[in-house]
């Protein structure tokens, strides 16, 4: 008898907090999917101070996945102008990875923490290491 009282508890416990927990993660996935972003500009120099033409710029970022997902890692390819410079969509405010890779140039790669509505962000590339 103590049995079928424990038992016939326990599903109505499980329907109240199933019932108030499913309200809320769908209000918090929306205001989730509202996150703020920001736009970037990126120059893309020399050492010698020049710009650097047709760079391939790539912006990461993650992207979240929704409820129950994983979040994902984005990618951006872009390119620079004759002058340099490169205009990214809007993105995630947040942890955003640059990767920018130029012919005769080192390969250059940083994390950055991104938290304005807008951005510019200068790049100074080195030249490659010289082999014997």
């Amino acid at each position: 008898m103590l049995a079928a009282l424990l038992c016939a508890g326990t599903p109505h416990a499980q329907d109240n907090s199933v019932s108030t927990k499913g309200d809320e993660p769908s209000a918090k996935s929306e205001k989730s999917s509202e996150q703020a972003t920001t736009k970037l500009r990126i120059q893309v120099t020399g050492t010698n101070g020049k710009p650097v033409s047709n760079a391939s710029v790539y912006v990461r970022y993650n992207k979240p996945g929704g409820f129950l997902r994983k979040d994902k890692l984005a990618e951006l390819d872009l390119k620079t102008n004759g002058e340099g410079s490169v205009k990214v969509p809007p993105v995630p405010q947040g942890q955003i990875m640059i990767q920018v890779i130029a012919t005769g140039w080192h390969t250059y790669g940083k994390w950055y923490e991104i938290n304005r509505d807008e951005d510019s962000i200068d790049i100074k590339l080195q030249p490659p290491t010289q082999w014997y």
